[in-house]
């Protein structure tokens, strides 16, 4: 609230403040000369104590305002100026002697001087009624200062907004001249909190009184009260015709990582990120700015915490609702890669629109590691839609399919017994795959290694990343297999053996291990036959026990001797041998001597399990 010049009557709360009174160099309006009778410096002695010795900022303005404050009930008296001279104011009061007004009472900050003989103006006897040279010395200052407080004490009454200049800083807050100096603390300046204080000096800002005593004139303000009035009735006027789902227009007041915040002309809503765009939105700055104009609609809103969620992507129609109609299965399509993932990459097909092209569609082989060593984000790529599910919205696309699948036309570039080129891509204990060409890979089975070997495991005879040629042995198209062979590279022995020889041919041999039936006897690399116990000398049924006591063999191990062939099975790869039709006197004397040292050996063992006192000497 403002108070005018002449001071007989406050101002509305819209006009500004009036620049205190006070002296001014410069010419005077003519009249008569005046002696100057001396002027009031005040009724109190604390009147120039500063504000350096007070902590507490109210006691401060009280001692501030204190001398500006007469006794209530004091009586104004309306005068009339006579005349306006350099040193003050002839006043007629209707007494038999003139009132004095000093002139820096009245004379304006400018120099100018607002009354002129004839005016009516309110004025208050000294308190001490002083008089000299027969004037009445009046106070102009106290007489304002009366109404000022008056008006003060009826805007505190009324909660009414008045206006105030911002004089100052001082400890705590600032100080505000609203007619007399008032305390605004700096928590009530905003409602959000200000840390330069300084900016405010000199501004007019409008302000509630927290708190007054006339009597000991402390006054506080607030511009915080002003602000919380007005932003709770724009706030009830912005819930009184706002719903769910209306369509409302605001400014972007600030932009956080999961949204904005709108001002709605009353209350703030947030956008959040999510609500902004059908598309992928990484921060809320891609889509709106501090400043913008946007128009959202209400998702959801509780009058009761004045909280207001907006949806920016709820103004346009969803892409997914038709999506299916513009990306058949089939569908050849161009896009951006805008991620990549462990598991694959996701793909912009339009705004709002992405889809995904799993690792496992990125190529026909099986040894991609990671999708970025395919697609980085940025690229543009071709792909070929493979399924649409627009309920989960999710599009699975390929990149493979834009190539024929190598195993669908296999059959024309390789057949069953053709030889193959590959690099070792991996071992498992059955066998080693091989990658024959990209996207189709071969497995070679660990007995397809060797036709005389027994392995263990492949890394016996290769190892992973070598080069090996292979023959194709079956190629089955609907599993995706291809089975491969390495000893198929060479000659199999028991083929080569059965074609060169026949029946009743004498071959040379050595025994390489023993059965209770009899010895298998190696007659050429890799192959083996059986020398039966009827057919070694001195072996025929019935004339050697061979059991589990018998640790001895009917033919040392390691020995070699000439066998005849008597059968041959080359389905069953089975070759029969005889030593009995091939022995001369010599190997018959050889082998009846070991005979003989293996069945002294088994009796001696066999007295010693039949002696009762458990003794192990033979017989």
């Amino acid at each position: 609230m403002a108070f005018p010049a002449d001071g007989n009557k406050p101002l509305t709360p819209e006009h500004p403040v009036p620049a205190r009174p006070g002296p001014a160099p410069g010419p005077a309006a003519p009249g008569p000369a005046i002696p100057g009778p001396p002027v009031d410096s005040g009724d109190d002695p604390q009147d120039e104590v500063g504000y350096d010795g007070y902590e507490d900022f109210e006691q401060m303005f009280e001692l501030e305002n204190r001398n500006a404050v007469s006794q209530p009930g004091s009586g104004q008296i309306t005068g009339r100026v006579v005349s306006v001279s350099e040193r003050g104011l002839l006043v007629d009061i209707g007494t038999k002697l003139e009132g004095f007004v000093p002139i820096e009472q009245v004379q304006q900050l400018d120099g100018t001087m607002p009354y002129a003989p004839g005016d009516a103006i309110q004025v208050v006897p000294d308190r001490n009624n002083a008089s000299a040279d027969g004037y009445v010395l009046l106070s102009y200052e106290r007489a304002n200062r009366h109404r000022v407080w008056d008006t003060l004490e009826t805007a505190f009454r009324d909660s009414v907004i008045i206006t105030g200049r911002v004089v100052g800083r001082v400890k705590g807050g600032l100080e505000v001249e609203v007619g007399v100096k008032a305390f605004m603390p700096s928590s009530q300046l905003d409602l959000r909190p200000i840390h330069n204080l300084d900016s405010y000096t000199g501004q007019d800002i409008q302000v509630k009184i927290l708190k007054l005593n006339r009597r000991r004139g402390n006054l506080v303000v607030s511009r915080k009260a002003v602000l919380e009035e007005d932003f709770n009735q724009r706030k009830e006027s912005v819930l009184g015709h706002v719903e769910e789902g209306s369509v409302v227009t605001g400014t972007v007041k600030n932009l956080t990582d999961y949204g904005a915040f709108v001002d709605l002309g009353g209350i703030d809503g947030l956008l959040h990120v999510s609500d902004m765009s059908h598309g992928r939105v990484n921060h809320p700055q891609e889509i709106v700015q501090p400043g913008d104009t946007i128009t959202c609609q209400v998702l959801k809103l509780d009058k009761d915490k004045g909280r207001v969620s907006l949806g920016l992507k709820q103004m346009v129609a969803d892409p997914w609702e038709t999506v299916a109609e513009r990306f058949a299965p089939g569908t050849r399509v161009i896009g951006r890669v805008v991620s990549v993932t462990d598991y694959g990459a996701f793909v912009e097909l339009e705004s709002g629109v992405e889809g995904l092209i799993h690792i496992s569609e990125m190529t026909w082989s099986r040894r991609m590691k990671h999708p970025s060593k395919v697609v980085k984000p940025g690229d543009q790529v071709e792909a070929v839609v493979l399924e649409i599910k627009g309920g989960d919205r999710r599009i699975s696309l390929g990149i493979k399919q834009l190539e024929a699948d190598p195993w669908t036309t296999i059959q024309d570039r390789y057949s069953i017994g053709s030889v193959v080129e590959g690099r070792i891509r991996k071992l498992s204990d059955f066998g080693a795959f091989v990658e024959v060409e990209e996207g189709v890979d071969g497995l070679i089975h660990i007995s397809d290694f060797s036709w005389t070997e027994r392995l263990k495991h492949p890394s016996e005879v290769i190892k992973k990343g070598q080069m090996v040629q292979a023959v194709i042995l079956n190629i089955d198209t609907g599993n995706r297999r291809l089975s491969l062979g390495v000893k198929q590279l060479q000659p199999d022995a028991w083929e080569t053996f059965f074609q060169t020889h026949f029946v009743n041919d004498i071959v040379h041999g050595k025994v390489v291990r023993a059965a209770s039936f009899g010895v298998f006897v190696e007659i050429a690399p890799g192959v083996e036959g059986l020398c039966h116990n009827s057919e070694i000398p001195g072996t025929a049924a019935g004339d050697r026990r061979m059991d589990k006591r018998d640790s001895g063999s009917p033919l040392p191990i390691g020995a070699e001797f000439d066998f005849k062939i008597i059968k041959m099975n080359e389905t069953d790869k089975k070759i029969g041998l005889s030593l009995k039709e091939m022995a001369t006197l010599e190997d018959l004397d050889r082998i009846k001597s070991y005979q003989a040292r293996a069945a002294q050996a088994s009796s001696g063992v066999e007295s010693a399990l039949e002696t009762p006192d458990g003794t192990s000497e033979p017989e």
